[in-house]
């Protein structure tokens, strides 16, 4: 690249040079002839002027001494009876022209003339002035401009190959690095010199935060990985455990290894039922039934579900009525069964850090705090004249880093974060993430909570408009 970058700018110059230097030859060139023409033709026509003045036989030999000076007779009709000057001809002096007083004055070549007729006290022969010139302007610039041409040509290979090298040294550098990212080796970077071009240095920047991210996901991965494989691992480990024992008969309460059989089965459905959900999710065959539905009903039904566990835990569960705050049910466009998915996975994630107390909330956006998970952005929140209504879950537990907000919803979030009680796959904020975004809401997370000191999650939907497709459902594709 570099060699070809530099045979383009040679080249762009060469071109530039040689139309550049043809113009201004021909400029020249044309320039010079007019102005010996003009010279000449001047200079004759003050010979003949002192010749009518004076004594016309002796400045007319005086003038055919002159080096480029000549004198020709021309006869009555129109013939030449002496030799017109050296590199001329008869036709060149037109001889009607100068019979009838007119001068004349024209190129041969690179020859310049000018002929002036004189008049003479004898009128049979018609005597003219002849002056020429050779004109070698042109070719004496032509040295000058081949000169400074070579000069600027290799002042072009100069910048040619310093700019080359300027931009192919990094662009070298980011093709070797790309090539080891794409082998897997994600820990290597682009150097950045202090020298390099804006638009190049952007590029590398790019690489590089492209190579961080890379390498950040895939740590994240793996410990996802690491993280699923422990969530398969306890339950299978028990499940096999208890049923050794009751095959070998080493258990006396073969009810309760049942229990723990059929409890652990119940886990390790889940997080296979999670890890198909977030499959379908990623792989777009998910489909969503939107329609008209009571955020505050399904919130309230699907929250109570967990107050038998809550009670068993010595957490208190607050589930607000909405209904007598808002005048009414909050009509949103969500999936009823998707809608009861969220609401249960971001209960349950608060039941895994509660100390006391988890309250369940819906009523209109307030428009506080950024959103958070999939194609939600990072802009505030809607606010309650924007046609939305939320959903919050709050948690008094330990709170949540300000660093770590922004990755709650990712799935391999759950495997970072302590948790006083283990239970669930881990992917429910995630899922949460992608259902959220799937109906067209947002999700965000907040944290400390004034008064708790815990975390709340916010989820925001549209509520749902009379223009849109009445209580009819529609069946929406994720995307």
């Amino acid at each position: 690249m570099r060699r070809r970058l530099t045979f383009a700018i040679v080249g762009v110059t060469v071109g530039a040079l040689v139309v550049a230097g043809l113009g201004t030859l021909l400029l020249v060139r044309r320039s010079d002839r007019q102005a010996a023409r003009q010279d000449l033709l001047r200079q004759a026509t003050a010979v003949a002027q002192a010749a009518d003045q004076g004594n016309a036989l002796a400045i007319l030999r005086q003038a055919q001494r002159l080096e480029d000076g000549s004198m020709v007779q021309i006869g009555p009709l129109g013939g030449l009876r002496t030799r017109p000057p050296s590199g001329l001809t008869a036709r060149d002096l037109h001889p009607f022209t100068l019979l009838s007083g007119q001068p004349v004055s024209g190129f041969r070549g690179s020859l310049a003339f000018a002929a002036v007729p004189v008049h003479l006290p004898t009128g049979t022969v018609t005597v003219a002035v002849v002056l020429t010139r050779p004109v070698q302007g042109a070719q004496r610039a032509t040295g000058y401009f081949l000169l400074s041409a070579a000069a600027a040509l290799v002042i072009a290979a100069a910048v040619a190959a310093t700019v080359g090298r300027r931009i192919t040294r990094p662009l070298r550098a980011a093709q070797d690095a790309t090539r080891q990212i794409a082998g897997g080796d994600l820990d290597v970077r682009v150097p950045v010199a202090p020298d390099d071009y804006p638009e190049l240095a952007s590029l590398t920047t790019s690489i590089n935060a492209m190579a961080a991210s890379l390498a950040r996901s895939r740590g994240l991965e793996r410990q996802f990985l690491m993280s699923v494989s422990h969530d398969l691992r306890t339950p299978l480990t028990s499940i096999r455990g208890f049923a050794e024992a009751i095959a070998d008969g080493a258990t006396t309460d073969v009810t309760r290894a049942a229990e723990v059989i059929a409890g652990e089965s119940r886990r390790l459905e889940r997080l296979v039922r999670d890890l198909l959900d977030l499959a379908k999710l990623d792989a777009r065959q998910f489909s969503l039934d939107v329609r008209r539905v009571d955020l505050a009903e399904v919130v309230a039904d699907t929250a109570e579900g967990f107050r038998p566990a809550a009670d068993d835990a010595g957490l208190e569960l607050v589930v607000d009525d909405p209904g007598s705050a808002v005048g009414g049910g909050l009509w949103v466009a969500a999936d009823p069964d998707r809608l009861a998915q969220v609401v249960a996975n971001l209960v349950e994630n608060a039941f895994k850090f509660a100390a006391g107390r988890i309250t369940v909330t819906v009523g209109p956006g307030t428009g506080t705090g950024p959103a958070f998970g999939p194609g939600t952005g990072t802009g505030g929140g809607p606010s309650p004249d924007d046609g939305w209504s939320v959903l919050t879950v709050t948690d008094d537990g330990p709170g949540i880093a300000a660093a770590d907000l922004t990755h709650v919803f990712e799935r391999q979030y759950q495997s970072l974060r302590a948790s006083a009680r283990q239970a669930g796959s881990g992917l429910g904020l995630a899922i949460v993430a992608e259902l959220i975004h799937a109906m067209g809401g947002t999700a965000r997370a907040e944290s400390p909570v004034t008064g708790t000191g815990g975390t709340r999650m916010v989820v925001s939907l549209r509520r749902w408009s009379s223009s849109w497709t009445a209580a009819g459902s529609s069946s929406t594709p994720v995307a």
